[in-house]
């Protein structure tokens, strides 16, 4: 059997493979999560939580070569990786889904973790220095479109089948007209006379029923004057083979004077199908011209619509796991590992603690990015949140394009931006201007979140920019880390040790981010995470006295 392989034949699929189980762990279970119900504490402290394993990942790296080859590795964590996505996929539709889902999130994590070890280790041994350096390019490049695919195209489709299934939405159009004009509609009436006449029919397909859809609220005067309106919904029946439909209603677009008082969320049971709700939307004391906005009514079925995209993924990652298994080589050099090598990397770990300035640096790896991490953890709920609680109301789709198309291709260009100014000056030149990219951007979030922009050119122009800033900003975080590496004999755990640490800083500014985020609201978290820069230019500082001014320059 000729057990050569062309690179091309495996190293770009390996390195999506690599790339989407991280971005489903880390990015994606909020976008689900969030849409699904779960309180913005509470998702970010549990997905943080999922960092760990890439935490504590340089510790357990000597298993893989000790206890069988990489090649055999990679094909079993793949097919690991496979049975966690389809465990995801039918934990949504049971009682106890949030524990269960989260898991078989926490075995991907882990898996996706032990699976880098393996694919990178296998990468070295597979190809010689040269082609490394060749592939180098491309591998990134099938790393980033994991991005794209698990943050834009997965949230996409999700969307796109969240769109149609469930219930058909509903738009109630809100207008505010003068008191001259004012000619009162009442929905209460509207919704008696149809329950009169349903009751003579009998052939009547599932489906919202909203009363009034046009909705006329007169400008206010003064005390005496109208300044809210009921708004009155049920269901026709409730669709066959379901126990409930979750119905949310809210604001999309148009004047932010014009708002949701109350309860945004219905949840209709066979109990209570056929019985009117009620929202009611109000119009503030100062608003004196005539505006618009409009509210949508949504009954999508949630669980199904993730359900449906993480179980193909999990069909996929079978097939890739089979594919690999096919069509990786068979490197010489890919031997179990003796076992007395365990005891040695206690050695190399030891020796770490033991670089010179290993303490300031310690301290930047975890504080550089204090900020970012807690925006990151924030940005999508925020995104996908009602107006009513300050968020956007972008659709899954809307935000799926936003972050994971405009925002990946913001990043690779800020990414590549930042690596050729590096290597034509070096890090010392361009580390503080990398530190601000990274953390001052961060003020669209403040202006979004209060002008709560529904145009979405604007909302994709901003991304753009703080996704920009992030990808240069976190070139010199790389490189640094490198350059702590490069002061060691051990150099690649070394590298891999410094890695632990980036996950950590990453960890646990996450885990409180969303407790942060519901005590202050949205607008007031996005000043507290520009406040939270301040660590990170602390930390730069120390750092940036040691750092070699000829780092990161290329060889001529």
């Amino acid at each position: 059997m000729n057990k050569q392989r062309s690179p091309w034949s495996w190293i770009p699929t390996l390195y999506f493979a690599e790339g989407i189980p991280y971005i489903i762990v880390m990015f994606v279970a909020s976008d689900m999560y969030k849409t699904l119900g779960v309180s913005n504490a509470s998702l970010a402290f549990w997905t943080s939580i999922l960092y760990l394993p890439w935490v504590v990942k340089p510790l357990w790296s000597p298993f893989v070569d000790i206890f069988s080859t990489k090649r055999k590795w990679i094909f079993g964590m793949q097919i690991v990786l496979a049975v966690a996505l389809a465990g995801v996929s039918l934990a949504l539709h049971l009682p106890w889904w949030y524990p269960i889902s989260l898991l078989f999130l926490w075995l991907m994590a882990f898996t996706s973790a032990t699976h880098d070890i393996a694919a990178d280790g296998f990468y070295m041994l597979a190809l010689s220095e040269k082609k490394q350096a060749f592939f180098t390019g491309i591998r990134s490049t099938f790393y980033r479109l994991a991005m794209i695919a698990g943050l834009g195209l997965l949230v996409i489709i999700t969307g796109l089948i969240l769109d149609n299934t469930g219930l058909e939405s509903r738009r109630v159009v809100v207008t505010t007209v003068s008191q001259s004009d004012y000619e009162q509609v009442d929905g209460e009436k509207q919704m008696e006379s149809y329950i009169i006449k349903s009751k003579m029919d009998d052939k009547i397909s599932p489906e919202i029923k909203v009363f009034p859809e046009q909705v006329v609220l007169p400008l206010y005067r003064d005390e005496t004057s109208i300044d809210s309106i009921n708004v009155y919904f049920l269901l026709t029946e409730l669709p066959e083979g379901e126990d409930s439909v979750r119905m949310t209603f809210g604001q999309k677009d148009g004047s932010k004077d014009i708002y949701l008082s109350g309860q945004s969320v219905f949840v209709f049971t066979k109990d209570n199908w056929n019985k009117p709700r009620i929202a009611t939307i109000k119009v503030k004391h100062n608003l004196k011209k005539a505006s618009v906005a409009n509210f949508d009514v949504k009954a999508g079925n949630v669980s199904l619509a993730w359900s449906i995209s993480i179980g193909v993924l999990a069909l996929i990652f079978l097939i890739l796991a089979f594919y690999h298994r096919i069509l990786l080589p068979y490197p010489e050099s890919d031997v179990v590992a003796k076992k007395g090598s365990k005891g040695s990397y206690g050695q190399i770990l030891a020796s770490f603690f033991r670089i010179e300035g290993i303490v300031p640096a310690i301290a930047f790896l975890l504080l550089y990015r204090f900020s970012e991490s807690q925006l990151t953890k924030m940005a999508s709920p925020f995104l996908l949140d009602a107006r009513e609680n300050g968020g956007l109301a972008l659709s899954l789709t809307e935000k799926g394009f936003a972050y994971g198309t405009v925002g990946v291709l913001a990043l690779v260009i800020g990414g590549i931006s930042g690596g050729i100014l590096a290597a034509r000056h070096g890090l010392k030149k361009w580390i503080w201007w990398m530190a601000l990219a990274i953390n001052l951007p961060n003020i669209v979030y403040i202006y979004m979140s209060y002008a709560q922009p529904s145009d979405l050119l604007t909302i994709n122009s901003m991304i753009a920019v703080e996704q920009f800033g992030y990808g240069f900003g976190f070139t010199g975080y790389m490189l640094y880390m490198l350059y702590i590496a490069s002061k060691s004999k051990y150099k690649t755990a070394h590298f891999a040790i410094a890695t632990g640490f980036m996950a950590l800083g990453m960890m646990l500014p996450g885990m409180i981010s969303g407790w942060v985020q519901e005590m202050l609201g949205y607008s007031h978290f996005f000043i507290y995470v520009i406040v939270c820069t301040i660590p990170s230019f602390i930390a730069l500082w120390y750092v940036n006295r040691e750092l070699d001014p000829e780092f990161g320059l290329k060889e001529e």
